[in-house]
């Protein structure tokens, strides 16, 4: 594993803990809450903010880029999508089935989306099957053991990061954030 790689896993499991209690309602009192069931709410969470953000921007600003140097909208997705593809690969022991796909190649929104959902499905059930266990089951990766429940953890961390940097780009073109918009509805049933 490159020393970028462990510092990701280090960094996820440090702090998306504190994110996810951040952005989540807390877990109804009286229940057990696992690493496992915190794992997936997390990504449960991420996903829904990922598919939320890129339905929300239009087509037409897909090709949307900030500045000459970065990412346009789309390739945002598509590189979270491709990146789920690569961490849930290994999480499941066999080869990336999207390896050969790269994330520059334009895409539609249409295109992206299902792309999206599609690493999203090729995820779900390794991450759904883990359990407090399994979490800490060393795995090869690389020259390295791992814990199993570092993956998806992985995942959850890069996928926060490009919500953020997703919901950035449509309040640049004046798109209201999905978790923003959830947010405010809570404090208006609230009222």
């Amino acid at each position: 594993m490159h020393k970028t790689s462990v510092n990701a896993l280090v960094f996820a499991v440090l702090v998306i803990p504190g994110a996810s209690a951040a952005q989540q309602t807390p877990a109804p009192a009286g229940q057990t809450v696992t690493l496992s069931s915190e794992m997936l709410r997390g990504y449960q969470f991420t996903q829904r903010n990922l598919a939320e953000a890129a339905d929300k921007m239009p087509d037409e600003h897909y090709g949307f880029r900030p500045t000459p140097d970065i990412k346009p909208f789309g390739q945002l997705v598509a590189h979270v999508a491709l990146a789920q593809f690569s961490v849930c690969a290994t999480l499941k022991g066999e080869p990336n089935p999207r390896k050969d796909e790269k994330e520059d190649t334009s895409r539609t929104k249409a295109e992206a989306i299902a792309l999206l959902k599609a690493s999203a499905a090729y995820c779900d059930p390794a991450v759904s099957a883990l359990t407090d266990p399994t979490m800490t089951e060393p795995m090869k990766m690389g020259p390295n053991q791992v814990a199993k429940g570092l993956l998806p953890i992985s995942v959850v961390a890069h996928g926060a990061e490009m919500y953020g940097t997703m919901a950035v780009y449509l309040r640049l073109k004046g798109i209201v954030p999905p978790t923003t918009e959830r947010e405010n509805q809570m404090k208006k049933d609230r009222q």
